[in-house]
């Protein structure tokens, strides 16, 4: 007999199965969760009878009898997810089958203090809230900076003064009356290419994340890896020439200001990605240099990971497909080890909403009846 703990788990995993179409019938919901068929389909009918999921139609199997097929029920609930920096909060809320219902962009002030951009997610919560469908069932918040999942902490974020040690998951969970569970916003992103992009069928692929500064999120075996102290995929501060790091160079806006040769400390245009898209044919020695670059990451990357694909997230997508292919095609050419090996190095489709997608798609792996 298991505890009530282990069948509360089951029971999530059975509805996980069932929303990312992997086990829609009760043999394969077995199969996948290594169950005897009997207790499986004690599963499914409490999902069923608790409103979750449903049963019905007939999927045809190539033997035997056919299957009911069985889905889950949109109505049943909904998610937010939320995903913030210091300039704006992106939103979004998902229903129970992991459809995008509604989104919402707030732009935060400058100089925005960490008690105002709790009151801005908690209000955008509400906003949310009046059409969506059913119970809040949980959110999910991306944090920017370094976190600490388990205890609900944001330990540190440099762009919004102040940001230290913000007991981001207590203020919430105080107020909003749902399971708030937070993590790194490009941990979350990882889990928005699992539910809505790219890497649905991968269990072992890297998001490439050079936006304001540069991170990546590993996943191994389709678990997101964060390290003993929540830190892992801070590639940014390896260092890189004379007392510099990887993110002094390689961030989106590093990289357009190398590609204009503005200095520094010159502005940035107010939209980055489009400033990118516009020199998305260009050619010349810099580019080549930053193809450089990101082939040495790439491929001393690869070689330690050996993951089966690369997802480059944030602005630099605007530089398009032949960006990624030529850092492939340079990182063969650098690492020996390499050659004859395929490096698959994609851009996110996802767009903006990644990070709130991501947050969302947390709330619904985290949640259990």
């Amino acid at each position: 007999m298991r505890n009530p703990e282990d069948q509360r788990y089951l029971i999530a995993q059975t509805v996980l199965q069932v929303r990312s179409q992997h086990a829609t019938s009760r043999r394969a919901l077995a199969d996948a969760l290594r169950l005897s068929p009997t207790t499986a389909g004690l599963y499914v009918d409490h999902l069923i009878a608790s409103g979750y999921l449903h049963e019905n139609g007939l999927e045809k199997a190539p033997m035997g009898r056919p299957k009911r097929l069985l889905t889950t029920n949109a109505q049943a609930g909904w998610f937010a997810g939320i995903e913030f920096n210091a300039e704006r909060i992106q939103a979004v809320s998902v229903d129970f089958s992991g459809h995008k219902t509604a989104k919402r962009i707030v732009s935060l002030p400058e100089s925005v203090t960490p008690a105002r951009v709790v009151s801005e997610i908690k209000s955008t919560i509400s906003e949310l809230a009046q059409n969506a469908t059913g119970p809040l069932l949980g959110i999910g918040i991306g944090v920017p900076g370094l976190v600490d999942p388990g205890a609900g902490m944001a330990h540190e974020y440099a762009f919004i003064e102040g940001w230290k040690d913000v007991p981001l998951v207590q203020m919430l969970q105080e107020k909003v009356g749902a399971i708030v569970t937070m993590d790194n916003n490009l941990r979350v992103i990882a889990l928005a290419e699992r539910w809505f992009g790219g890497a649905s069928e991968l269990a072992d692929y890297v998001i490439l994340g050079p936006r304001s500064g540069f991170g990546c999120a590993i996943v191994i075996g389709g678990r997101v890896i964060t390290g003993s102290s929540y830190g892992a995929g801070e590639v940014g501060r390896w260092p890189w020439g004379e007392g510099g790091e990887v993110h002094d160079v390689l961030s989106s806006p590093a990289v357009w200001r190398r590609l204009t040769g503005k200095s520094k400390r010159a502005s940035l245009p107010p939209d980055l990605h489009a400033a990118l898209a516009a020199l998305a044919g260009q050619r010349g020695e810099e580019r080549d240099a930053i193809v450089k670059d990101y082939a040495r990451v790439l491929s001393s990357m690869h070689l330690l990971l050996d993951s089966h694909t690369w997802i480059l997230h944030g602005p630099l997508t605007a530089l398009g497909d032949e960006f990624c292919a030529d850092i492939v095609a340079a990182a063969s050419r650098m690492a020996p080890a390499l050659r004859g090996k395929r490096i698959r190095l994609l851009r996110s489709q996802l767009g903006d909403n990644a990070g709130a997608l991501g947050a969302a798609s947390l709330a619904m792996e985290k949640w259990a009846p």
